[in-house]
Order: structure tokens, then sequence, then C-alpha cells
């Protein structure tokens, strides 16, 4: 395996508290070992500790209590149902709360997919804020904001600087537009040499692709999400009901 290839650190060790969960090393409802063992036995900064807890809580693999600790739940069923799938999540989260940088903004001409997700005319322009997000300084994914050029006019997405509010809510707020419903597409391909530059990956590694179409109550497009996620560092998993 290429160095390149190699998971951050703290995805790692996401990996390593998962398999230790689910053999039952870390059965549900004790208490997970403090961050200073787990730098200990671990070998790893408390940044990278405190990233791969920050990681295994939002997924529901464990849980905080105040002046107690963490606490193992198990691995996550039905429990990630109730999680904001990845469109869903960067619509809502703001940017300051991840690392990252801005790293292109402005009206280009839409790929085809996004042009036909926005319903636009074929070579088109578009609005697009792209931003790589980073973890332990590690990129970590590429995320692409696209709107009809109208949609971005007035609003603070045309700044370099990080939102303090998530999509959702500034475009709510600043255009009365109202987000109904997401419709999520999951493809894969091979980056371009700019996207494996970009997120520091081997140009054979595929990647992962979310497109997150958003739409209002009558089906107009609003906007689309579109998530670049180097597949040997990362997963997508769901769970529904078996009716």
């Amino acid at each position: 395996m290429s160095l390149e290839s190699v998971p951050p650190k703290y995805a790692q060790l996401v990996q390593a508290l998962q398999r230790r969960i689910e053999s039952g090393t870390y059965p549900p409802g004790s208490l997970l070992p403090s961050e200073h063992q787990l730098i200990q036995e671990f070998s790893v900064s408390r940044p990278t500790v405190v990233a791969a807890l920050r990681v295994l809580r939002e997924q529901g693999w464990i849980e905080s209590q105040q002046g107690k600790g963490r606490f193992v739940r198990g691995r996550p069923a039905m429990a990630s149902v109730e999680q904001k799938r990845p469109g869903q999540a960067y619509l809502t989260r703001p940017e300051i709360d991840s690392a990252g940088e801005i790293v292109e903004v402005g009206a280009v001409t839409a790929p085809n997919r996004v042009g036909v997700l926005l319903d636009a005319q074929p070579k088109s322009k578009a609005f697009v804020r792209r931003r790589l997000i980073t973890r332990e300084g590690e990129p970590t994914e590429l995320v692409s904001l696209w709107l009809p050029l109208e949609l971005s006019e007035g609003t603070d997405l045309t700044s370099g600087d990080p939102l303090r509010q998530g999509f959702r809510e500034h475009l709510q707020s600043r255009k009365s537009v109202r987000f109904d419903h997401i419709v999520e597409q999951i493809t894969a391909r091979l980056p371009t040499a700019e996207e494996a530059k970009q997120l520091g990956m081997p140009k054979n590694v595929p990647l992962l692709v979310v497109f997150g179409a958003v739409r209002d109550a009558s089906g107009r497009p609003l906007a689309v999400v579109e998530v670049l996620l180097p597949a040997d560092r990362h997963e997508l998993e769901d769970a529904y009901p078996v009716g």
C-alpha cells in the first residue's frame, strides 16, 4: 500500500475502536477508555483522539455523559436512520464548525449532471462555492454548493470567509426560499488530476460522489450539494426498518 492511500490517523483510530466495540471488547454500556489512555495505547496526539471520538459520537457508537465520561452504545443500527445523510449534513452545518478552506467561489459552466439536477440549459453557468474539508490537518472531502446564479446574488456565499450559518438557514433568510426535500444520488468515479492533488490521494483510487439535489415543495430545483469522498477513507452506511 502506498503511503498516500493510508487513511488519516484519526480514521485509523475510529476503525480500531469500532472493531473493539463490534467484537465485544468494549460492550454496550461500558465506559470507554479516557483520552489519556487512548493517547498512550495508540501513540497518537490528543487532537487525533478528539477527532476520532467526535466521529464515533456523531455516528452513534458512543455517547458522552457530563462528568462521567464516554460510554459505548454499540454498533449503530436504527440510530443511523436519525442522523443526517451526507447531502443534508452539509446544508445544515455552519462552515465555521469544521476546519477547511474555500478553494473556489464564482460563476462557472455547470457540469452535465449538476446542470440536469438544477434543470439548467446545457453549458449554462451556475454559481459554485467549493470548500476543502480537513481533519487533523489532512484533506478528507471536497464539498461544492451549486446554485442558479440568481440565488447567489445578495448572499454571503460569494465571500471567501466561512459561513456562520448553514447553507439552508442562510439561503432561507436571504432569498426567502424554502427547502422541502433532497433527492440524493451516489456514484463512483476516478478523480481528476486536480481533485487528486487537492485531496492528497492516488489517481487510481476512486471517489465516492454524493449529489444532493435540493428542491422546494413544487419540485423546483434550488441547489445541489456535491460531496467528493476518497473511497479509501470513507464508507457510506444506511439502516432502515424491515416491514
